[in-house]
C-alpha cells in the first residue's frame, strides 16, 4: 500500500472519531463554530503520524483512536488562536475564512478554549499519565515558541534562534504526535523511544522548513491561505535567512536523519520512512 491511500484511511477515520468527541448540537453558536474549525480540511498529518507510529509498534489501531483525536483537537485550536488579528491576523485558512472571520473574534477564542479543553478531556480516557504529560508539555512548548515568535517579529535571529523558535511552534506537536503513538505500546524501551522522537524532531523541522519554502513558492489557491504572508508580517524564515536552495538542502539532510533514526525498525515502519519524504515534496 503506498502513502496517499493509507493517509486517506486514517484521516477518515480520526474524523469519525473526532465526530463523537465534537458537541452535536447545532443550538449553540460556540458548538457550530468547534466543528467549524475541526472539519476545515485539513490534512491530520499529526494523527496520522499518531497510527503509523503505532502501528508500526504493532498497537492496534483502537488504541491509537483517541491520542490520534487529541492531538488533532490541539492542533486545530492552535490554529484557530493564530489566525486572530491579536496574532498572525490571517483572514484565510485552508482556502475558507478563518475562524474569527466566519463567526467573530470572540466565538474564535472560546472556540481555542474548547478545543483545547476537550483534548485533555478525551485523552484522560486512556488513563495513560504519561501521554497526558507528553500532550501538556508539548502544548506549552507550542505556546511558548508562538510567544517566541511573536517577539522575534521585525528582529534579526540567527539559524540557531530560529531552530529553536520552530522546534517549539510547529515540532513540539510533530513530536508529541510520535511519542503518543509510541506510548500506546506498553512495552516500548528507552532506546527506541529516543530514536523515534529523533525522527520527529527532524521531520518536524524539515516540515517547517517546507512551509516556508511554500510561503514563497507556491499560490494562495494553492496553500489555501494567503501566499508570502511570512513576508508581509516581516517575519524571520528560513529562505530569508539561508536562501531558497539552501533551504530546501537543509530539509533533505533532516530528512536523512530522520531515515537513520528508523532503520532498526524494519518493514512496520516503512510508511513512517514515506511520510518523511512526503514532508519535504508536498506542495501545500
Amino acid at each position: 500500500m503506498s502513502l496517499k491511500p493509507l493517509i486517506t484511511t486514517y484521516q477518515k477515520r480520526v474524523d469519525s472519531i473526532l465526530d463523537k468527541w465534537l458537541p452535536n448540537t447545532n443550538s449553540i453558536n460556540l458548538h457550530q463554530a468547534m466543528r467549524y474549525a475541526v472539519y476545515n480540511g485539513g490534512k491530520r498529518i499529526r494523527p496520522v503520524l499518531v497510527y503509523l507510529t503505532g502501528t508500526a509498534l504493532n498497537v492496534q489501531l483502537e488504541q491509537l483512536d483517541i491520542p490520534a483525536c487529541a492531538i488533532e483537537l490541539i492542533h486545530a485550536y492552535s490554529l484557530v488562536h493564530d489566525d486572530l488579528p491579536a496574532m498572525d491576523d490571517d483572514d484565510l485558512r485552508r482556502g475558507k475564512p478563518t475562524c474569527h472571520k466566519e463567526f467573530d473574534e470572540a466565538t474564535a477564542i472560546l472556540v481555542g478554549d474548547a478545543l483545547q479543553t476537550l483534548a485533555f478531556y478525551t485523552l484522560s480516557h486512556t488513563k495513560n499519565i504519561a501521554m497526558i504529560e507528553t500532550l501538556a508539555s508539548s502544548s506549552l512548548g507550542m505556546v511558548d515558541g508562538q510567544a517566541i515568535d511573536i517577539e522575534a517579529t521585525g528582529q534579526s535571529l540567527n539559524l540557531i534562534q530560529l531552530e529553536n523558535l520552530h522546534n517549539n511552534k510547529t515540532g513540539a506537536l510533530i513530536r508529541a504526535s510520535i511519542k503518543l503513538g509510541a506510548l500506546s505500546c506498553p512495552n516500548i524501551d528507552s532506546d527506541r523511544l529516543n530514536k523515534l522522537d529523533n525522527y520527529a524532531k527532524c521531520i518536524g523541522l524539515a516540515f517547517q522548513i517546507q512551509d516556508d519554502i511554500l510561503d514563497v513558492e507556491a499560490t494562495t489557491e494553492t496553500l489555501g491561505k494567503s501566499q508570502g504572508s511570512d513576508i508581509v508580517n516581516n517575519k524571520v524564515t528560513y529562505p530569508s535567512l539561508l536562501g531558497i536552495e539552501a533551504s530546501k538542502q537543509m530539509a533533505k539532510n533532516l530528512i536523512v536523519d530522520a531515515l537513520t533514526s528508523l532503520e532498526k525498525f524494519g518493514e512496520p515502519a516503512e510508511p513512517l520512512r514515506w511520510m518523511a519524504n512526503y514532508i519535504i515534496t508536498r506542495h501545500y
